[in-house]
């Protein structure tokens, strides 16, 4: 049976998203995004955007708002993954780096897309 979600603390894909933004503000310490503090920001701003669409959508309490902002939080992750290509393009990030966040970004959209799905195929959130 199903964990029956009442936080969107509880949904895995808010944590994984919660993993990201730790992991892009890691990266972008660097001295390479100190140089580049549009980049830093924009960067920082679209991971911050994914975890807060997911917990804002949730907190709607209805299955189309819902959704909504879960396309809006895949909609960061493709601004994301962007920005991504401009700090490798730039040498902020090297290439580890850069496949590594690129494939947390690309997982994410993926859960994002199945949650999506599922509600699409129900009838009401299992929350409040």
């Amino acid at each position: 049976m199903a964990k029956k979600v009442e936080r969107f603390e509880d949904l895995e894909v808010w944590q994984k998203s919660r993993e990201l933004v730790r992991a892009i503000y890691v990266v972008t310490k660097s001295t390479e995004f100190q140089r580049e503090r549009w980049l830093q920001e924009q960067i920082r701003k679209a991971a911050v955007s994914v975890m807060s669409n997911i917990a804002e959508g949730f907190g709607r309490h209805t299955k189309g708002e819902f959704a909504r902002f879960l396309n809006m939080a895949r909609g960061s992750l493709a601004e994301l993954q962007s920005h991504l290509y401009v700090a490798l393009d730039i040498g902020a990030i090297g290439v580890n780096s850069f496949h590594e966040l690129y494939e947390k970004c690309d997982h994410l959209a993926r859960m994002l897309r199945q949650l999506v799905s599922y509600l699409k195929g129900t009838r009401m959130l299992n929350h409040r």
